[in-house]
């Protein structure tokens, strides 16, 4: 067993990495504002459930509130620059599509913008909302989801490993580094090793 020395702290929000996400909001007849959230993640597959987490003083705080909708957006490394802007500017005092030189998208099911410069976009409809304290948490019904069509290979499969996605980690952002393995892969290894040796034992008869 490993030696390893541990600090105990205060419970604080040290989870990470985190993606950090382009969200977009508004549209309609509200402005189409963009903001980062690094605060949000899968709830639920069926129904496919999404949620971010929001402090009431934003600007796109008001604007979910009244549209009920929001979009999220996957930023690649070449995006890291506009993803940090859209985090530390307001939506109250400029338009960040046009600050970053990014493109509004309409979405097919929503009215709140996507980016078109992002591969990968979530349409995103409220349906619960919960008062936790310093955050207000959103959870929305994912609707559709506009992909790049070159990111999906002949067989179909969204290669999201590529082009470097975001991460978030205490102050700092990074590119999507190396693969390591891919779900269950540990399982099927050794279930592979276990078929080997079976195929080797040689065979007897009584």
């Amino acid at each position: 067993m490993a030696n390893i020395e541990k600090l105990i702290w205060p419970g604080s929000t040290q989870l990470a990495p985190v993606p950090p996400v382009l969200v977009g909001c508004g549209g309609g007849q509200l402005p189409n504002n963009l903001f980062t959230v690094a605060w949000t993640g899968i709830a639920c597959s069926r129904p496919p459930l999404i949620t971010i987490a929001v402090r009431p003083e934003r600007y796109s705080y008001g604007l979910i509130r009244a549209s009920g909708e929001f979009t999220v957006n996957l930023p690649t490394a070449p995006l890291a620059r506009a993803v940090d802007f859209c985090g530390v500017r307001s939506g109250r005092d400029l338009d960040k599509f046009a600050a970053c030189r990014l493109t509004p998208l309409s979405g097919s099911a929503v009215s709140a913008p996507l980016v078109a410069e992002c591969p990968l976009s979530l349409e995103c409809r409220v349906e619960q909302t919960l008062e936790l304290g310093s955050h207000t948490l959103f959870l929305a019904r994912i609707l559709a989801i506009q992909v790049n069509a070159d990111w999906v290979d002949a067989s179909g499969r969204l290669n999201l490993e590529r082009d470097g996605l975001l991460a978030y980690a205490h102050g700092h952002y990074y590119g999507l580094g190396a693969c390591l393995g891919h779900f269950g892969f540990s399982v099927r290894r050794k279930a592979s090793a276990a078929s080997r040796r079976r195929e080797t034992r040689p065979s007897t008869s009584k």
